[in-house]
């Protein structure tokens, strides 16, 4: 085991080992046990008793934070010429289609959503294998293969975001950054869980939510007592 640095011990000892907090407790300490120079992120791990193997037993969708999530998003719009200045009112940090094509071709990726419309997916699926990897494939199921197109841009600048149990059967997200209120981190977390709750597949047998951690970027995980999340 590495040495443990100064500030991962203040951390430590801020915390009971052993006790479960309260949301409204945890979103608070978490702010406490963060000793980074930058705004980190504050991230929320939900383990659920699921078998992500199994199809009738997968977990994802998409929430919108009430209070995004603190990290500037940046958008493509694949779209057509129609619908160029409606991206680009909305929000859009990159608009077009042909041209961008080529360029994720060339192994160009540095955006966190595309966005586009069901008319050009046979260009957009050719981008499978670059896209799909890096969890940026447009998907109509997270609302990024609309013809609504400035209404899926603002809400994925607005705090929408996409989320999928992993094979370990653990949901993660972000759902602020430490300079956010503690009040604030509580509603974003609230609404990650009870979207993640109305989404319990009928095949999930037993307790659905197992375990929830809240944690910071380099800070020690935080255990929530699950039915705290209800709590107002």
């Amino acid at each position: 085991m590495g040495r443990i640095t100064k500030n991962t011990k203040l951390a430590l000892e801020k915390l009971e080992k052993g006790k479960l907090y309260s949301l409204k407790e945890a979103s608070a300490l978490v702010k406490e046990i963060t000793f980074t120079k930058f705004d980190s992120s504050v991230d929320i791990d939900v383990r659920l008793g699921v078998d992500p193997r199994k199809a009738n037993q997968m977990v994802r969708g998409v929430v919108t934070l009430p209070h995004g999530t603190g990290k500037e998003v940046r958008v493509l719009a694949l779209v057509t010429p129609d619908k160029e200045q409606e991206a680009k009112d909305a929000g859009a940090d990159y608009v077009g289609l042909d041209d961008f094509v080529e360029k994720i071709k060339g192994g160009w990726t540095d955006v966190d959503v595309i966005i586009t419309m069901p008319p050009v997916m046979g260009k957009v699926g050719a981008l499978g294998r670059i896209l799909g990897p890096r969890g940026l494939m447009p998907n109509p199921k997270s609302g990024t293969v609309t013809m609504e197109i400035g209404k899926a841009v603002a809400e994925v600048k607005a705090g929408k975001i996409d989320f999928k149990v992993d094979k370990f059967g653990i949901v993660h997200t972000s759902v602020g950054k430490v300079s956010f209120d503690p009040q604030k981190l509580v509603e974003n977390a609230t609404e990650f869980v009870n979207t993640l709750v109305k989404l319990k597949p009928s095949a999930a047998k037993g307790t659905y939510v197992k375990s929830i951690y809240l944690s910071s970027t380099m800070s020690p995980g935080i255990q929530v007592e699950p039915k705290s999340v209800s709590e107002k």
